[in-house]
């Protein structure tokens, strides 16, 4: 058995998400579909991480075992013959018997993207999220920085998933302004993510930026825990799974 890595790309709106779910169209169904075909075999492949209903990825990291004679590096593109034209597979390559595209995982760096414009616009509507507020990127970027550390997260995060910790560590947490494409980004690298923690993150830092809340909102929520300080979870349309480190 071969031990494949794929790196992976996709536009998330069609999907209910990556994770195979009874009677809906997943991420993950479409690649095994693919994969079945390609090889005759039952693969079940493992992902980076489980991105929700509407959410994109530009590094998405998956692996699979297969007995399969196709060379590794051609893999990703036999599988993009098979696959819909929303989800791309952008390089493959051999890994060892231990690699594990979930639990072999170091960091991971997700971008929220806002477009920050008078009008909304036809062409990005599903994948940015649209904000006409004049937005104070400075005053998010100084909020941003609050992130940045080992911390309890509790408050970043929404019901419906169960974990022993809510304590990450976060690398970096910037907020970057394009003028001429009028795009903000909002990008947080960290060791793991709790459940909307980066759509959180976007939602409370975006009214900081509007004004509506204070500066120090941040770090009330990571002192208090609570989550109904923050701003509201924001869309999924801007979220991407952008790099994942091994």
């Amino acid at each position: 058995m071969r031990n494949i890595k794929v790196v992976l790309e996709y536009e998330g709106t069609a999907y209910a998400g990556f994770q195979v779910q009874a009677n809906a169209n997943t991420i993950q169904a479409q690649i095994e579909s693919a994969l079945n075909a390609l090889t005759g075999e039952e693969i079940r492949i493992v992902g980076s991480g489980r991105t929700d209903s509407g959410v994109h990825a530009k590094g998405q990291v998956i692996n699979f075992h297969t007995c399969s004679r196709i060379p590794a590096d051609r893999f990703a593109a036999a599988l993009n013959t098979r696959l819909p034209r929303d989800i791309r597979a952008l390089e493959s390559s051999e890994e060892s018997p231990q690699f594990n595209a979930r639990f072999s995982v170091k960091s991971k760096t997700y971008c929220y993207r806002i477009l920050n414009r008078p009008a909304p616009s036809a062409l990005l509507r599903n994948l940015a999220y649209w904000v006409p507020d004049i937005l104070d990127i400075e005053a998010m970027n100084r909020c941003a920085q609050q992130l940045v550390g080992a911390h309890d997260f509790r408050a970043f995060r929404s019901t419906g998933s169960d974990v022993e910790s809510t304590v990450r560590t976060v690398t970096a947490c910037t907020v970057e302004a394009d003028s001429e494409q009028q795009t903000v980004d909002i990008r947080v690298c960290a060791d793991g993510f709790l459940y909307n923690m980066v759509r959180i993150i976007a939602g409370t830092l975006i009214e900081i930026g509007k004004g509506r809340l204070p500066e120090d909102t941040i770090l009330k929520m990571l002192e208090s825990g609570e989550r109904n300080l923050g701003g509201p979870t924001a869309p999924a349309r801007g979220l991407y799974l952008e790099h994942v480190v091994y």
